[in-house]
């Protein structure tokens, strides 16, 4: 009775009165039923002493039902009450043989009896269904106090990552242990992210009342969050991504003096230009070739999240015309360009196997040699750049040849198939040994001033049937088309993007 008076007051008001309402319900239906039930044929409520020529036996006697007093007969004195019997006995619901004990009397009404002992159960199931629900709703209500209480108590502060920053010094300005650095550092994402924090990104903590980790979140990028929590005194972590919607944008642009500097204005960024010239520079020699006049225009995607710009994502239709030549590039599904008919953009040979700044010496059969003065012939190509700037395998091959000489420098030979080989000269380092096989553009080296020259710079040999051709001139051979199973998804895909950057190109022009 304690514990439902206890779980009574927590109830809102509310549901007070409904139960309240309820009971008072229940009660009333007990004490004032529809009707009076009588006592059955075989009612054992006469006592042995009575004179049984005082009882009429066809005289009928009510019977209690639960929690009434029975109204006595008119005898008294014949019948026994039996002042024990709170509640309807079995024995007064039952028949007996025993002619002595029998007082016979009409048959009770057991639809209106049933109806009653039916309605009893109903309600006694009701308020137990009830009591169940109290509990789970105090329960409930109990849980939420608590960890509002706990919430309540937490502290939420941002610690910024200073010059010289550790996480160890980072959390001992938090107040935190070095074992949390430890437990911490177990995790594998925490390990590769927070051990290489950077002056000026922000790690939120927060700590219950008396000091504890509960919750860390680092900012990994613009799109990920690192959360580490503790749950039964351990810690787990979780990554928490926004949703990166891609947009397609257009850019266009003439060229008036010099590629980059057109790409620049016209609002690429500095990858995008790079990787526009990658695209086309199987055909285009960016360096040489470009002209005023020239035009190049473009799709690409661009990553939001939030609404956010993120970051420029892949190029995936393009158009560069060259001194009066179109040349066209569409990305497919497997990450690499082909012309919008299918073909690759991708030869079997760079063109300049080094991102330079301008050749210093052409090829040149009777070129004057500007250390030792003499007519010689220039077989190759000398690219200038930085020392140290990487060396690229112009194609898949061999290494034949990868030394040291007086002349050469350092010096990387490679054999790509029976008909081509090319060579690469004066560089500071080597990165590859001999008999090593390597890809397209994997680095060799880098370039360097080794050797007998003037400065630093690469020079480039490129033989066909062991006779020097000029690299940058040469019809160099291409890689396979796109596979004819892929050719009709392909299409599909090529002229829409096709038909995509035409219009927007027609737009830009009607605007202008």
């Amino acid at each position: 009775m304690a514990k439902l008076l206890t779980l009574f007051t927590l109830l809102p008001k509310a549901h007070q009165i409904t139960l309240s309402l309820l009971v008072i319900l229940t009660t009333f239906i007990l004490m004032f039923p529809s009707e009076d039930a009588q006592a059955s044929k075989q009612t054992r409520l006469v006592s042995q002493s009575a004179d049984e020529s005082d009882i009429e036996t066809n005289e009928n006697y009510a019977i209690p039902l639960a929690f009434r007093t029975p109204t006595p007969p008119s005898n008294n004195d014949s019948i026994a009450q039996n002042e024990s019997t709170d509640f309807i006995s079995n024995d007064v619901l039952e028949s007996s043989d025993d002619s002595e004990d029998i007082i016979s009397g009409e048959t009770p009404d057991d639809e209106a009896f049933a109806q009653h002992l039916a309605m009893l159960q109903t309600s006694t199931s009701d308020i137990d269904g009830m009591i169940n629900d109290i509990d789970q709703q105090v329960s409930t209500q109990k849980a939420k106090i608590k960890q509002q209480a706990a919430n309540d108590d937490y502290t939420h502060e941002y610690y910024e990552v200073a010059k010289g920053d550790t996480l160890g010094g980072l959390f001992s300005r938090a107040g935190l242990s070095a074992k949390d650095v430890y437990d911490i550092t177990q995790l594998p994402l925490a390990k590769k992210n927070l051990l290489k924090i950077m002056p000026g990104e922000e790690i939120a903590i927060s700590k219950n009342a008396q000091g504890e980790l509960q919750e860390l979140t680092y900012r990994m990028d613009k799109v990920s969050t690192l959360i580490i929590s503790q749950h039964n005194e351990q810690y787990k972590e979780t990554v928490n991504t926004k949703e990166v919607v891609n947009r397609t944008s257009f850019i266009s642009a003439n060229i008036k003096s010099n590629f980059w500097n057109a790409a620049a204005d016209a609002g690429l960024s500095g990858n995008h230009i790079m990787e526009l010239a990658n695209i086309f520079g199987w055909d285009v020699d960016f360096a040489l070739d470009i002209r005023k006049g020239d035009h190049f225009s473009l799709l690409f995607q661009q990553e939001y999240a939030d609404g956010q710009f993120l970051r420029n994502g892949n190029i995936l239709a393009a158009e560069f015309i060259n001194q009066g030549e179109r040349y066209t590039a569409v990305r497919y599904t497997d990450g690499e360009y082909y012309s919008e008919n299918g073909n690759s953009m991708r030869k079997a040979f760079l063109r300049s196997p080094v991102d330079f700044k301008y050749v210093s010496s052409n090829f040149n059969p009777r070129r004057l040699h500007p250390v030792t003065g003499q007519i010689k012939a220039h077989r190759g190509v000398d690219y200038v750049a930085a020392i140290g700037t990487p060396i690229k395998a112009a194609g898949k091959g061999k290494v034949v040849e990868s030394g040291y000489n007086q002349f050469n420098g350092n010096y990387v030979f490679i054999k790509h198939n029976e008909t081509y080989t090319t060579k690469y000269l004066h560089l500071t380092k080597r990165k590859v040994n001999r008999g090593e096989t390597v890809k397209q553009g994997q680095i060799i080296g880098t370039l360097g001033k080794t050797g007998r020259v003037t400065g630093a710079h690469l020079h480039y040999e490129f033989i066909v049937n062991g006779v020097h051709r000029n690299p940058r001139t040469i019809d160099l051979p291409k890689s396979m088309p796109i596979d004819r199973r892929e050719k009709n998804k392909f299409t599909a895909i090529s002229k829409q993007l096709m038909a995509q950057l035409k219009s927007n190109q027609q737009q830009q022009l009607a605007s202008n």
